[in-house]
């Protein structure tokens, strides 16, 4: 991916973009039943503290809402307990989506970056 000539000087990892396609399951262990994946980009777009911008797709394969997605966006401030963005959009079953999520790290790897994130979402659609 690319990055700006700062991200390798910055504190806050300023200009790094990544590539997201994450299982979501019914818990925080990674063997729990898999319901789809969290699909998308992110970059850290804050020169002063950890503060990613989020844009990710929720994307159901399993159950009721098989082929429907939730679609995420907002400010990701990783540092902080709980996180709140924006579900500005969906699919199929989520046409019309609007809504919140609330994120937390249920385990964060400051080292290697890697993070089991719970997600409590909550929705109005048609």
């Amino acid at each position: 991916m690319a990055a700006a000539k700062i991200t390798n000087t910055s504190s806050t990892g300023f200009g790094f973009i990544a590539m997201a396609d994450d299982p979501l399951t019914m818990g925080p262990n990674p063997s729990s039943k898999l319901v789809g994946y969290a699909q998308g980009i992110y970059g850290s777009a804050s020169q002063n503290d950890v503060g990613l911008l989020m844009v990710l797709n929720l994307v159901f394969s399993q159950g009721k809402y098989n082929g429907s997605t939730l679609s995420l966006f907002g400010r990701n401030a990783v540092m902080s307990k709980v996180r709140e963005m924006a579900i500005v959009g969906g699919s199929r079953l989520f046409r019309f989506a609007r809504g919140y999520a609330q994120a937390s790290n249920y385990f964060f790897n400051t080292t290697s970056g890697n993070a089991i994130v719970e997600y409590n979402v909550y929705v109005l659609h048609y």
